[in-house]
């Protein structure tokens, strides 16, 4: 059995990277696509412009003024002198915020009243929009409390300490970039194994390997080790480029995020051989391959955390492996996540890797029988 198995492991391999062509796809498109989605595809919002209409042109406005000039999120402040120019401006998107200043802004605050600041905001892109609300919020809040300690410097104030863990500067790339290893490696042996049957079926020799004297459970095998091994590989290279590219290290335990990675690919294999065993060609394996993984990234938590969907759409979520990996892979990146929260991550990603492979057996003795 086990000279047999050997023998289909090898032949799996060699059809994989028999070609330049295979090689390179393997090699050149997760690196491209670790770099575009670290650069590119990011929610973190630099270097945009806003606008400001400043009514009041006091003292009090002016420093409120410097603050934006200071702050390294805005990559140019647009002055306007009436709301028209705000509302083209507005229009025709060239600033996405305009921050505007009554005239009394410094008579009411210099008199110790209430003055308020409004923020028109492009909606229509929203998430942009949303965070810079947020960043001149904090602008404004802060120029708020600086003021209010320099009216009353002897009177006792609470201070805020703002202290962040696991992602100290918050920036977004720390999340999503450890992310990678998961969605590309999925990508990959999804593809790799997917095809495989595929391509031995459209060549005429997939029936040959049925009537061979290999097992279905064999064949099955012997279909998804090469593509973890190639996941595996991939991935340990992603985790180094990702230390290398952009200084971001393992904290955690390395060999429970190996682990978790693999039973994570066999569950990827299971749906690839599963996806396989009902396509007639290539090109309704590669469909099949697609149609599971958009909705995979997707309900994964990859862009959107889990808890914000659908109650009745959060149970799907979970029977994705790629949702629980998710969770070591950034636990393991950002934090020593514990050896007993990765455990219960790697259960269901067990049970749905048996259930996959078992199906893809049953299917592949179905067609001997």
């Amino acid at each position: 059995m086990l000279s047999r198995l050997a023998a289909l492991i090898v032949k799996e391999f060699l059809a994989a990277l028999r070609d330049r062509r295979a090689r390179f796809t393997l090699i050149v498109p997760p690196i491209m696509q670790l770099l575009l989605y670290a650069y590119a595809a990011t929610l973190e919002v630099k270097n945009v412009p806003i606008g400001i209409l400043n009514e009041d042109w006091g003292l009090i406005s002016e420093q409120l003024v410097n603050r934006f000039e200071r702050a390294s999120a805005f990559s140019e402040i647009v002055y306007f002198h009436s709301l028209d120019e705000v509302e083209a401006a507005i229009d025709d998107q060239e600033v996405t915020a305009v921050v505007h200043i009554g005239q009394d802004f410094s008579r009411l605050l210099a008199a110790n009243e209430p003055a308020s600041v409004q923020i028109l905001l492009d909606a229509r892109k929203s998430n942009t929009a949303q965070i810079l609300n947020s960043y001149i919020n904090a602008i404004v809040a802060q120029f708020n409390e600086e003021r209010m300690s320099l009216d009353t410097p002897t009177s006792p104030t609470s201070i805020v300490v703002d202290r962040t863990w696991y992602n100290p500067n918050r920036e977004y790339r720390n999340v999503m970039i450890p992310s990678l290893v998961g969605t590309l490696s999925m990508t990959t042996v999804l593809i790799v194994v997917a095809m495989s049957v595929a391509r031995e079926r459209e060549l005429g020799t997939f029936e040959q390997l049925l009537v061979s004297p290999l097992q279905p459970i064999e064949i099955v095998i012997g279909k998804a080790v090469p593509g973890v091994a190639i996941g595996m590989i991939q991935a340990v290279g992603i985790v180094v480029l990702i230390r290398i590219l952009f200084g971001i290290p393992v904290t955690g335990s390395v060999l429970l995020l190996f682990i978790g990675l693999f039973v994570f690919l066999l569950a990827i294999a299971g749906v690839g051989l599963f996806v396989s065993s009902l396509a007639g060609t290539q090109q309704q394996a590669m469909l099949g391959s697609m149609l599971f993984m958009a909705p995979a990234i997707m309900l994964s938590g990859f862009t959107a955390p889990v808890q914000n969907m659908p109650t009745w759409l959060q149970p799907l979520a979970h029977l994705n492996p790629l949702t629980h990996f998710l969770v070591i892979v950034r636990g393991v990146f950002l934090r020593d996540m514990p050896a007993h929260l990765v455990l219960d991550r790697i259960w269901p990603m067990g049970g749905i890797a048996i259930v996959t492979l078992l199906a893809a057996t049953w299917l592949f003795r179905h067609r001997v029988s």
